[in-house]
C-alpha cells in the first residue's frame, strides 16, 4: 500500500468535552510563576454534573500580578469566596470549590514542534456562580453551539 502522509496536517487535542457551560469543581492546584516572576495558581477544572461529569473542562489560572488582579478577584468570588475586602488565602483554599464555567477552545500552534494544538480555556470573565444552592439548572451540562458575536 502506498500512502502519502504530506497533507495530512498534526493536530494535538487537548479537549475532551464539547464548547459550552459546564458547572465545575477545582480538582487540583499547581503553583508556579508567570513569565514576569509574578505567583500564578493552575488549576484543573472538572465537569461535575450532567452527560461529561468527571472530564477535565480545562486547566485554568489566576496570577498575583497588578494585572491579574481583576480577573483574580472575579474568578474567586464566582467560586464562592468574599472579595470584598482582604483575606487569607491558600493556593489548596481552592479545590473542591464550584462555579460555571463556559469553555470555548482555542487553537495555536506550538513554537517549537510547530503542530497545532487545540485546548480548551475559559474566556477572561468566563466564569459564573453556582448561586446558594451550589447548582445551576442549565449549567450542569448546556453545551449550546457559540456563535462569533460572543464577548467576554
Amino acid at each position: 500500500m502506498k500512502v502519502d502522509f504530506s497533507h495530512v496536517e498534526d493536530v494535538e487535542s487537548f479537549v475532551s468535552i464539547p464548547e459550552g457551560t459546564y458547572a465545575c469543581r477545582v480538582t487540583d492546584i499547581r503553583e508556579g510563576l508567570t513569565r514576569d516572576g509574578h505567583p500564578r495558581w493552575s488549576f484543573r477544572l472538572v465537569v461535575d454534573a450532567g452527560e461529561f461529569a468527571g472530564r477535565t473542562a480545562a486547566w485554568d489560572s489566576v496570577s498575583w500580578s497588578e494585572r491579574g488582579m481583576r480577573r483574580a478577584k472575579h474568578v474567586l468570588e464566582m467560586l464562592g469566596f468574599d472579595v470584598q475586602g482582604e483575606i487569607d488565602l491558600e493556593s489548596e483554599d481552592l479545590v473542591g470549590r464550584r462555579a460555571s464555567a463556559l469553555i470555548r477552545f482555542e487553537e495555536r500552534e506550538d513554537p517549537v514542534l510547530g503542530t497545532r494544538q487545540i485546548r480548551p480555556r475559559v474566556p477572561y470573565m468566563g466564569y459564573s456562580s453556582l448561586g446558594e444552592s451550589g447548582t445551576e439548572e442549565e449549567g450542569a451540562n448546556n453545551a449550546q453551539a457559540s456563535t462569533s458575536d460572543d464577548v467576554f
